[in-house]
């Protein structure tokens, strides 16, 4: 493993022993990126790099436009996804790249919750990434469905994942109680695109499993040919 640190991200690189594989670019809320991986690694998933970013400023970085606060006392979402995916694209993955050996197969984005959103929306951003992954996303986001609708991916993906708990919908928030109902919407779109598109429901509720269902996640886009 490699750590550097750019500004306050901090970049772990696990790289893979054999060369031209393919790279996953995980956001995370604390860190979380290494017990993913052990999780990977026991299952034995197929081999790859992960690069895992923390330090992020989770409601602005994340998130693709502002909103007010979604809950009493909480922090409103300040839109900052565009500066930081630019930040991913132009400091990030050079250097986390300078780890990894041979060439990159291809690149895959991953997060959970708001980061699931971000893999999501970066998607209509960037050619980048081929395959991408959102763990219980945060598809409930205002006005994340009209954008998704009225707007032409970069690149269209050969996999894309999606999952939630059984128990996400279930809030007295009127705006998250709509996140089953979006992500399944956002499913059937993509898969009628012809996509491989796969919804994988989860029990529990927003905050059970998070680093399995990421690992989850993160298998599935590595083992889809």
């Amino acid at each position: 493993m490699t750590q550097f640190k750019i500004k306050e991200k901090q970049i772990s690189v696990y790289p893979c022993d054999e060369p031209d594989r393919p790279v996953i670019y995980l956001n995370t809320f604390d860190g979380e990126g290494e017990q993913v991986l052990r999780i990977l690694r026991d299952e034995g998933c197929p081999p790859f790099t992960l690069v895992s970013v923390s330090g992020l400023k989770w409601n602005h970085d994340m998130s693709p436009w502002k909103i007010p606060p979604v809950f009493k006392n909480a922090e409103p979402c300040t839109g900052g996804a565009d500066d930081y995916l630019n930040f991913l694209i132009g400091r990030i993955i050079p250097e986390a790249e300078k780890e990894i050996r041979g060439t990159v197969l291809w690149r895959g984005i991953a997060g959970y919750s708001l980061a699931g959103l971000f893999s999501l929306y970066s998607l209509y951003q960037t050619d980048l990434f081929s395959r991408a992954a959102s763990m219980s996303g945060s598809l409930w986001y205002p006005g994340i469905t009209e954008y998704i609708s009225s707007h032409t991916m970069k690149r269209i993906p050969d996999h894309l994942y999606f999952s939630l708990g059984s128990r996400e919908a279930k809030t007295r928030s009127p705006l998250m109680k709509t996140v089953q109902e979006n992500t399944e919407k956002m499913e059937k779109y993509y898969s009628e695109k012809g996509i491989d598109t796969i919804l994988q429901m989860n029990p529990g509720n927003h905050y059970q499993d998070a680093e399995k269902r990421t690992a989850a996640g993160i298998r599935w886009l590595l083992e889809r040919v």
